[in-house]
């Protein structure tokens, strides 16, 4: 196992060669404004009358952004406080048992990492440690989780079934949105869901790092809980934009195969993380996507002769390790683009 940086970072006074990313892609010292145009969407609002003008709000927001932000979503503010805390508190464990959790046996679900899963591989280490699992169907995974902290499990597995429920709230509206079947997207197309909870430390000279490269997601869409530092910055027009954080929030954005589906209606755009000299950032990403075995493509619903598809119909394990070789490269999408008549 290869040091976490959440147990050494206090010990450097400057960032390791193996950490510092080459001038292009660094962030560097200018600073990037917090953009007031990422839409916030009130999500009571679909549930007092006004659901067709949320869904014009979700759809264009996808269209423009790829991201948006979602309030008064349904989810216990106490459920999302009392998760941040257990997130925060699993990277404060003692060193052996994080050892015991970091792994490469490919057998196990559940493993906490630095960087990334390429870690002996990659050229520059992301300033990150990360926890990943599958928490849906939380039946199947939750047995596998960390034992500690004791309240992990059933503080996680309560949380991944509100998130999981907001999920299908949003794919509901987006089929909607699409002009799809109403439950469309309630069945393989949503039959994984995988939590990443990041942790990025307190960065002595965040200039020259990253907490996460620029990538898109590979997945239909991310709900991101954050905690009240911000760092997520996203890729508009050719310029990085950062994203506030909003109190009791979750940001949600697009993943390729949403983009996909939608025949390219929607967009999965880059993003990514930067980290800060004063505070540590930690968020729980719950990635919902399709199945393994699912079959990914442009719903015919939206496609036709004068809007032909054009992405290939693949099984999404397919795509899913063409991706990880890749790691969010624009290629991904180009790899899977239907050839022309």
């Amino acid at each position: 196992m290869e040091k976490l940086i959440t147990s050494c970072w206090s010990n450097f006074q400057s960032v390791p060669g193996n950490y510092i990313f080459p001038p292009e892609s660094r962030p560097g010292n200018v600073k990037v404004p917090f953009s007031n145009s990422i839409p916030v969407i009130d999500l009571s609002e679909a549930h007092k009358g006004d659901r067709t003008n949320t869904i014009q709000k979700i759809i264009k927001a996808a269209e423009e952004f790829g991201f948006f932000q979602v309030i008064n979503h349904g989810v216990s503010v106490n459920e999302m406080k009392e998760a941040m805390s257990v997130f925060k508190e699993i990277f404060q464990m003692p060193e052996e048992y994080k050892k015991k959790l970091c792994t490469n046996d490919p057998s196990k679900p559940c493993k906490m990492f630095t960087s990334s899963f390429n870690y002996a591989t990659e050229k520059v280490h992301l300033w990150r440690d990360s926890l990943r699992h599958p928490c849906y169907p939380l039946e199947q995974w939750q047995h596998l989780w960390p034992e500690n902290p004791t309240t992990y499990r059933e503080c996680v597995g309560n949380f991944s079934n509100e998130v999981k429920e907001l999920g299908s709230r949003i794919m509901n509206l987006i089929s909607e949105g699409l002009g799809l079947k109403c439950g469309y997207f309630d069945n393989d197309l949503t039959g994984s869901m995988i939590l990443s909870v990041n942790h990025y430390p307190s960065c002595p000279e965040p200039s020259l790092t990253l907490g996460m490269s620029k990538h898109s997601d590979p997945n239909l869409i991310t709900i991101l809980m954050q905690d009240d530092v911000s760092g997520l910055q996203v890729l508009k027009d050719g310029k990085w934009i950062a994203v506030e954080v909003l109190p009791h929030s979750f940001v949600i954005n697009i993943g390729y195969a949403l983009q996909i589906i939608s025949n390219g209606k929607l967009k999965s755009v880059e993003h990514r993380v930067v980290t800060n000299s004063s505070q540590g950032r930690t968020t729980a990403a719950f990635c919902l996507a399709p199945s393994d075995d699912c079959t990914v493509e442009p719903a015919e619903a939206i496609t036709d002769e004068h809007n032909p598809p054009i992405f290939k119909s693949f099984k999404y394990k397919d795509f899913i390790s063409h991706y990880f070789n890749k790691y969010g490269d624009t290629v991904v999408l180009k790899s899977f683009v239907a050839p022309k008549n």
